[in-house]
């Protein structure tokens, strides 16, 4: 919809994997050296962990594609798998055939059979067998323990099969338990990716700009980038998010510059409110605080001129009703039963209340109060009295 507006031949910033769009930075390239690493080491575990939307895929697929033709692969995409429902997926991904059972009657024989019999076959014509399996912290106990002993399926030389694991971070976590020390001894390399630095985020947005079409200066300004760096963390696929709502922000509102208020706006429609919040920098947030605190002082002090302004009739009132009441006898009412007169009422009630306390004045004839009963006086503020 803005790719025109902006000169782009195509949106820059789609969460789809596009391998056009790809970006290594150097956690990237450590990442992939990494896995480039577990390939030639024979066999054994290498975890690749990362925070969601870290980039852990874009490094996959730059591994995929980089991996000699000698290589034969299984990637695993859904790993909410049972122990035997692994299996065949792994003997599929491999184009291994097996016999075909009753629904619910195969085993793990049945399957691990002709997958050791299809590793002997392709290391002995010089193959290598990579299984990857991704949203690797969603395996259960019982399927990573069968990995494992996978991973027992070798030769007098070396390892027939290599596994990299990829997963949030949960994965470590998942590995490290006293149940799997096992599998954990069997890890030959494991690296987490971190999130872009601020420096990368600006260079990640200008490069996706760049390869969507755009040749002049980019819209986002340098205390934008700052803001998108800490809105999204460094992690690429919010980067993706925010950016590609700014510029439908910046679009919708005729703008060519995407600032901040722009971004602040976006990063609201796409992300968790608490999350913009908490990233506002701290002497914003006192700064807005101050605010808020100034804005309650100030209604409160209009609320409380408007009630000291609207005492002189309550008192007037007052002067009326004692002025027009019976005198009572002193022991039948005690003091604590008169009632309290409440001189922060509104000012509209206390207005109201003076024109009626000045009629009845007005009609009633003075009566005499005993001394004993009078209420006490109310002091009368000179002021207030010179105004009235």
């Amino acid at each position: 919809m803005y790719a025109d507006y902006f000169g782009l031949k195509q949106p820059p910033f789609s969460i789809a994997p596009d391998p056009h769009y790809l970006f290594m930075s150097e956690r990237h390239r450590e990442a992939l050296a990494h896995l480039l690493y577990g390939l030639g080491s024979g066999g054994g575990f290498v975890l690749l962990t990362g925070e969601i939307g870290a980039g852990k895929t874009t490094v996959c697929r730059c591994f995929l594609e980089q991996i000699p033709k000698r290589c034969n692969v299984a990637y695993i995409f859904n790993p909410k798998l049972t122990v035997v429902e692994l299996m065949r997926s792994v003997c599929d991904e491999f184009l291994v055939p097996y016999p075909e059972r009753e629904p619910g009657a195969a085993t793990v024989t049945d399957y691990l059979d002709p997958l050791n019999a299809f590793l002997l076959r392709t290391h002995g014509v010089g193959q290598n067998n990579v299984l990857i399996i991704d949203e690797a912290q969603s395996l259960s106990p019982d399927v990573l323990e069968q990995l494992r002993l996978m991973t027992n399926l070798e030769t007098h030389e070396r390892k027939l099969l290599q596994i990299i694991l990829i997963g949030q971070p949960e994965l470590r976590d998942m590995v490290a338990q006293p149940g799997l020390q096992q599998l954990a001894q069997r890890v030959i390399a494991r690296f987490h990716l971190e999130a872009l630095t601020e420096r990368e985020t600006a260079q990640y947005i200008r490069h996706r700009l760049a390869v969507a079409g755009m040749t002049g200066p980019i819209p986002f300004l340098g205390d934008t980038l700052q803001r998108i760096h800490r809105l999204c963390r460094g992690v690429p696929r919010r980067i993706n998010l925010l950016c590609d709502r700014a510029l439908l922000g910046a679009y919708a509102s005729g703008k060519v510059v995407v600032d901040r208020s722009i971004v602040d706006k976006a990063a609201r429609e796409v992300f968790d409110a608490s999350e913009v919040s908490a990233s506002m920098p701290a002497t914003s947030r006192r700064k807005a605080l101050r605010l808020a605190l100034a804005g309650g002082l100030a209604i409160g002090l209009v609320v409380g001129a408007a009630a000291f302004a609207g005492a002189p009739w309550l008192m007037e009132r007052l002067r009326g009703r004692a002025a027009m009441a019976p005198a009572p006898v002193p022991s039948a009412t005690p003091a604590a039963s008169v009632p309290r007169v409440n001189l922060a009422s509104s000012p509209a009630v206390a207005a109201s209340a003076a024109a009626s306390g000045s009629s009845d004045a007005a009609s009633a004839a003075p009566t005499a109060i005993s001394p004993a009963s009078a209420p006490p006086a109310v002091p009368a503020l000179a002021p207030a009295s010179q105004a009235h």
